[in-house]
């Protein structure tokens, strides 16, 4: 029976080097980590390791292959490796809107689905206002996979107390950051991959605040 995850407690104004260090070496040693965004809780892993990703997948109920993941980056221009076609006015959005509580899908970079194993041409691109993840993805050096957790209670559907998380989900992750109270409410997704703009949801993020 696998252990338990290791629990770090991450203050988002200052996170400690020390344990960011730790975290970025489970992650480059196909470690799974659950970690606070500015929306829900996420577990995720880094894109470079093909077993992480199967895990998270199973942790899902996703098919290999054919998992709809997210990526978290550090930043717009790190998302520019990873994405193409990202035309003026799409870049101007996502400079509004990011770091933000929005989920952008833009056309995958042809890098990308060889790196996930994937047959799938976009990408969901995510740059959260929230310290911690993206201080990790800078110290790890590529994007990390991010899905959301979500609670078998209906009402609450998204789970937000990280010592809840732990209890809960500490048996399919390596490390647990605990980044205080998450949000319930997930991202704004926004398809940018057509001739319009499209919001495939309604989350956090305004989308009148931005188009």
């Amino acid at each position: 029976m696998k252990s338990k995850a290791i629990f770090f407690k991450l203050y988002e104004e200052n996170p400690e080097q020390k344990k960011i260090d730790r975290i970025v070496d489970i992650l480059s040693n196909d470690g799974v980590i659950i970690y606070p965004t500015d929306t829900v809780y996420g577990i995720g892993c880094s894109i470079m390791s093909r077993t992480a990703i199967d895990r998270v997948a199973k942790f899902k109920g996703m098919k290999p292959g054919k998992e709809r993941f997210s990526l978290i980056f550090d930043s717009l221009s790190q998302v520019s490796k990873y994405a193409r076609n990202i035309h003026t006015p799409v870049f101007k959005v996502m400079k509004k809107a990011l770091p933000g509580p929005f989920t952008f899908i833009l056309h995958s970079g042809s890098k990308l689905p060889k790196l996930l194993n994937s047959t799938k041409k976009t990408v969901g691109v995510r740059v959260p206002d929230h310290n911690t993840p993206r201080t990790i993805v800078e110290h790890l050096g590529v994007p990390i996979i991010t899905t959301s957790i979500r609670d078998e209670d209906e009402i609450i559907e998204y789970s937000t107390d990280p010592e809840l998380i732990y209890e809960k989900f500490s048996s399919m992750a390596d490390a647990i950051v605990d980044g205080g109270y998450g949000n319930n409410i997930p991202s704004t997704i926004i398809d940018c991959t057509g001739d319009e703009f499209e919001v495939l949801r309604y989350g956090l993020g305004d989308p009148e605040l931005i188009l």
